[in-house]
């Protein structure tokens, strides 16, 4: 066996062939578009990953979009994410990061809501037949205008049910999220990150996508 397993390395060395590369999909939002370009660095050799188009913003514009975003690839492996923008309140009549207020404004997703919407998204992707791994929001700031701390804890305990009745691994950042933005923060109440921060986070992302599911 062996021997075997050596002849054919020796093949495929000489004629430069290569197993083909895993293709990914990543969902996420403005979180995952910061550290995406990171990931894409670390698994260039062994996966070609693509984001959806956008933003994916909050579970309700996922199931408006998931069979767009998913098109008609045969995807290996799906990673996807909602919270930060179902968890954050808003001003309906204010677009942008203006309308974010969680004393005046109006709460995206609640939590009943936000667990029957996963399970609808996670019926769409499960037809796939990829892999799927769910990541968890990333860490609240004190002081964020529109997001109150301890609701990321809430939304990814509900995210984690439902993953679980589902099979579905789960890449449980929050932890190690908080101590990056301690030190990577864009600003004390804001929940993105520097480079060096997204840099970070890209590296639990690969490690993940590389060891348990690639």
């Amino acid at each position: 066996m062996r021997r075997i397993t050596i002849l054919l390395a020796l093949v495929m060395l000489f004629s430069g062939w290569a197993p083909p590369k895993k293709k990914v999909l990543i969902i996420g939002d403005s979180i995952s578009i910061g550290y995406f370009p990171f990931v894409q660095e670390q698994l260039a050799g062994k996966a070609l990953l693509v984001h959806n188009k956008g933003n994916a913003q909050h579970t309700g514009t996922g199931l408006k979009n998931i069979n767009d975003w998913l098109g008609k690839e045969d995807w290996d492996v799906i990673q996807f994410n909602w919270g930060l923008w179902d968890l954050c309140y808003r001003l309906p009549e204010v677009k942008g990061e203006a309308g974010r207020d969680k004393v005046k404004g109006k709460l995206t997703t609640n939590l009943d809501q936000y667990s029957a919407n996963l399970e609808a998204l996670v019926k769409v992707l499960k037809k796939t037949n990829a892999k799927l791994v769910y990541v968890t929001t990333t860490y609240v700031p004190e002081n964020e205008p529109g997001r109150f701390v301890e609701d990321a804890e809430k939304y990814n305990a509900v995210a984690k049910a439902v993953m679980q009745a589902n099979g579905i691994k789960v890449n449980d950042i929050y932890s190690n999220s908080r101590k990056i933005h301690q030190k990577f923060a864009v600003a004390p109440n804001d929940v993105h990150y520097t480079k060096e921060g997204y840099q970070e986070l890209a590296k639990l992302i690969s490690q993940a996508l590389q060891n348990s599911i690639l």
